[in-house]
C-alpha cells in the first residue's frame, strides 16, 4: 500500500510512520501538513490509504475527506483526531470515511484498522458501533437537531458549548470572530436554541463533549 499521513504536528507524522513501518504491506509512506499538500501529492502518487487528521490549519478534514473520496473514490480514507468519536465519527463515515480512531488510540488498534481496511475497506472498532447504535437510535425516534447542521456549524458548535470565545473559534479555524459570530446566529436558529448554555447542555445530553 501507499500511505499518505496528513496532519498539522510534525511530531504526529513522524510518530505515525514509525508505527506504519511495522506494518508488512506499506510500500511508500508520505506525509503532508494540511489540505493542499494532500492535493499536491495526490495528484502525483497513486495513494490507496490516507490517514487524515480533522482540524487542519487550512481546511477542515471533512471537506478534504470529501474531497478527495470525489475525485480519488477507491482511496480509503482513516480519520484520527484529538476529538471523541461521538462529535465527529457518525459525520466521516457518512461522507465515505472508511474509519475513525481518537489519537489516544494504541499503535496496536492503528494496525489493526490499517490491515482490517485493506482487507475489507472499513474499520469499526467496538465503542464507535455503540457510538453508532446509540445515533441510530436517536435517529429511528426523531432526526436529532445536530444533524442538520453543517460541518463547520457544527465544528464551531462544539466548540462554543466547550466554553471557547468567538475569538478564539476564529483564531483556531482561521476565519474572522465576526464570521464566527454569523455561523453562531444560524447555529442557534437551526438548533431552535438562544443561549450557549443551552447548546451546552444539549451538546452533553447527546454526548457530543
Amino acid at each position: 500500500m501507499n500511505i499518505l499521513i496528513c496532519d498539522d504536528h510534525k511530531i504526529v507524522r513522524d510518530g505515525l510512520k514509525q508505527i506504519l513501518a511495522q506494518y508488512n504491506d506499506a510500500f511508500l509512506i508520505d506525509e503532508a501538513a494540511n489540505g493542499r499538500e494532500v492535493f499536491d501529492l495526490f495528484n502525483k502518487v497513486a495513494y490507496e490509504l490516507l490517514l487524515l487528521d480533522i482540524s487542519l490549519p487550512d481546511q477542515s478534514g471533512l471537506d478534504i475527506l470529501q474531497e478527495v473520496k470525489k475525485k480519488w473514490p477507491k482511496t480509503y480514507v482513516l480519520m484520527l483526531s484529538m476529538h471523541p468519536q461521538e462529535q465527529y465519527a457518525i459525520r466521516a463515515l457518512a461522507h465515505g470515511a472508511s474509519g475513525y480512531l481518537t489519537k489516544d488510540t494504541a499503535a496496536e488498534e492503528l494496525l489493526m484498522a490499517v490491515t482490517e481496511i485493506k482487507k475489507n475497506g472499513k474499520y469499526i472498532s467496538q465503542s464507535l458501533a455503540h457510538c453508532l447504535a446509540f445515533q441510530l437510535n436517536n435517529d429511528n425516534n426523531n432526526l436529532a437537531l445536530h444533524e442538520k447542521l453543517s460541518d463547520r456549524e457544527f465544528e464551531i458548535m462544539i466548540r462554543i458549548a466547550d466554553g471557547k470565545s468567538l475569538k478564539e473559534i476564529g483564531n483556531e479555524l482561521c476565519i474572522s470572530g465576526k464570521t464566527v459570530s454569523t455561523y453562531r446566529s444560524r447555529i442557534m436558529e437551526k438548533m431552535q436554541l438562544e443561549k450557549n448554555t443551552d447548546l451546552a447542555r444539549y451538546c452533553i445530553e447527546y454526548q457530543l463533549i
